[in-house]
């Protein structure tokens, strides 16, 4: 299935997509894509629920497309989870996975656009494939049981503010988490709907130039390795997302690096996940 979530900022409602043009609403069922509907049998109701309609398809008509899940009670990211980006950033590749946060509320739609934070110098871009946890998890015995704590996958920007993050001194999540930093979606996709979740292209483009250009093949830990990793530290609740980590082409790893300015346009997608486009935009 595809999860969606249609709508103005603060009134969006749960839909599931059926192909490019229809949907089906089950907003008269389904609250919401939260942390209640992923911690019950909300995926095995939603099934169900659209086997039932599939004669009530809606068709798309240019409304908002909000970010596929409610905001989560933590993002988490990965850092330096792709060789060829720790070879560009000149850094080892890690021996277990380099762990920081996102404040939840940075969290926007797909086609939003990124707002520049005041005092900002050096914006920068990140095409990540993002986890959304599907059940209360912790101290799994092997990476292979963390496959059923997965309740789907979708496309994300990890935004970087690269002075705030490295030359602020402190933890990096000062340069990750203003607002509009975390653009996700426009869906959530099933496992079931993947064949090879390792075996997905990767692309971002800035102002039409290609910039990131990669593969989840190059991943250094796997979705099953960073569950199972981060649930020996701490409870993963229903709906929270995990960011994995870029491949190369990063602003900063540019000679001379290249900084987002006011005006600019990026868009990305992950074969099978669908595609983003944000606008960059001035400070409040």
């Amino acid at each position: 299935m595809y999860l969606m979530r249609i709508g103005q900022p603060g009134a969006e409602r749960p839909v599931v997509r059926i192909d490019e043009s229809h949907y089906i609403d089950v907003s008269d069922e389904v609250r919401d894509f939260d942390e209640s509907f992923f911690g019950g049998d909300g995926l095995d109701r939603l099934r169900a629920l659209v086997g039932q309609r599939e004669d009530r398809m809606t068709p798309f008509t240019g409304e908002r497309i909000g970010a596929p899940i409610a905001r989560p009670h933590q993002i988490l990211c990965i850092g330096l989870n792709y060789s060829d980006h720790a070879a560009e950033a000149g850094l080892p590749v890690p021996e277990e996975p380099i762990l920081f946060t996102k404040a939840p509320n940075s969290l926007v739609g797909p086609n939003d656009n990124v707002r520049i934070p005041r005092g900002s110098t050096k914006l920068d871009w990140e095409v990540e494939l993002g986890i959304v946890i599907g059940k209360r998890t912790s101290y799994l015995d092997s990476p292979a049981d963390a496959a059923s704590a997965i309740a789907g996958f979708m496309v994300v920007n990890d935004i970087s503010e690269r002075a705030f993050q490295m030359e602020r001194s402190g933890q990096w999540s000062k340069g990750k988490s203003a607002e509009t930093f975390n653009p996700a979606g426009p869906w959530l996709v099933t496992p079931e709907e993947i064949p090879d979740i390792l075996d997905l292209e990767m692309r971002l483009d800035v102002n039409q130039a290609l910039r990131q250009k990669g593969s989840t093949s190059k991943m250094v830990f796997s979705p099953l390795d960073i569950i199972h990793h981060l649930s020996q530290f701490m409870v993963l609740e229903p709906g929270d997302l995990i960011n994995t980590g870029t491949p190369p082409g990063v602003g900063m790893g540019f000679n001379p690096p290249i900084w987002l300015q006011e005006g600019d346009v990026m868009d990305l997608s992950i074969t099978g996940l669908g595609a983003q486009r944000q606008v960059v935009v001035a400070a409040r």
